[in-house]
């Protein structure tokens, strides 16, 4: 701990990443990465974009990204935010939205940002108790509250909250901005971006990390009713104005032009993802139906911890949490046929070993 830090600094538990190890060897089934390149067209329209016009900032207002996002989904440009992955833009909606006299709900087993924003913010949240399956209970959001987010499907269980439930939520939440963070929706959810038109206070934020494979581009955007998208962008332009360089926006606008690529790489991953659901089920594991590009998994006689440290030495990375409720549960993205060929070859060894 350093003397300089401040009170807020000193106090913080940050976020840990995956791990993204050098050894191009290893087997990356650890931080939900999409297993197969972007489409062509946003390759070309990267390289376009490098030119003398770098020298420049890029717009601030991603203006032409926006008008792609509105088309696709059939908004209104001003129903549109853009930023620096979605991350970027959850951490502006703690700021644009939540304030301290009343706790932001969230589930207790879901992506461990939430706590990080809440702490570094300064404010007070309940943790929601998932049931005994790992699902969410609509219902135990029904308390006092300054707030509601929800990751559709959540993380790391790979469950998806159906939109009869969703609405629940939304009905009875009906003077605290509710967000849905819809990081892995393409991969089988239905999103609940439609109805945004129906419930003021409903913010969508979706990423091109996962089904477009452009997490290295950092791009997410949120689709909302104008009043929540301009409370974004009053916190935005507090903090960065230009939170999008000129080759993200570039490549994430090419992105919503050439959606056949991008349906052909959901359904690959979508079919593998059932395939290793068969044989891990056969292996004895027992997961929870996922609608992710990732499995949540758990064997009744092997640890989840050995068999997260045996797999490391097959040169094979998923994602372990020593924390109660899922300490014996491992996160496993979905890879290549051929990755996870070799992963379902490393279990059999690993439990064979017992």
């Amino acid at each position: 701990m350093s003397k300089y830090w401040s009170k807020t600094t000193a106090s913080l538990t940050p976020y840990v990443p995956g791990e993204q190890p050098k050894d191009r060897n290893i087997i990356k089934l650890n931080t939900n990465e999409n297993p197969y390149p972007p489409s062509e067209a946003v390759l070309q329209a990267l390289r376009s974009a490098v030119d003398d016009s770098l020298r420049l900032y890029p717009d601030p207002h991603g203006s032409r990204l926006i008008h792609a996002i509105a088309q696709t989904y059939g908004v209104a440009v001003d129903e549109v935010f853009v930023g620096n992955g979605s991350d970027e833009i959850l951490a502006f909606a703690f700021q644009a939205f939540f304030d301290h006299d009343q706790p932001v709900l969230f589930p207790d087993v879901t992506y461990s940002f939430y706590t990080v924003y809440a702490d570094l913010f300064r404010l007070p949240y309940t943790a929601v108790p998932l049931d005994e399956h790992f699902q969410i209970v609509p219902e135990s959001f029904f308390i006092p509250n300054g707030g509601v987010i929800v990751p559709n499907p959540n993380a790391p269980t790979a469950i998806h909250l159906p939109l009869s439930e969703v609405r629940k939520l939304l009905d009875k939440n009906t003077e605290q901005v509710v967000i849905l963070d819809e990081a892995y929706i393409d991969f089988g959810g239905e999103s609940a971006i439609p109805l945004i038109h129906e419930y003021p206070n409903l913010l969508v934020v979706q990423t091109l990390s996962k089904s477009r494979s452009l997490a290295g581009l950092r791009v997410g955007y949120a689709i909302g009713p104008p009043e929540l998208i301009e409370g974004l962008n009053r916190i935005k332009n507090s903090f960065n104005s230009y939170t999008l360089d000129r080759l993200a926006l570039a490549g994430a606008e090419a992105s919503f032009a050439d959606k056949t690529h991008i349906q052909e790489n959901i359904m690959r991953i979508v079919s593998t993802r059932d395939w290793t659901t068969a044989q891990l089920s056969e292996l004895g594991f027992q997961l929870t139906p996922s609608t992710a590009n990732f499995l949540f998994v758990s064997h009744s006689t092997v640890p989840a911890q050995r068999i997260f440290q045996k797999l490391r030495e097959h040169g094979i990375l998923v994602r372990y949490w020593p924390k109660a409720r899922i300490d014996n549960h491992l996160r496993i993205t979905i890879g290549t046929d051929d990755e996870m060929q070799k992963l379902i070859e490393a279990m059999k060894v690993i439990l064979k070993e017992g």
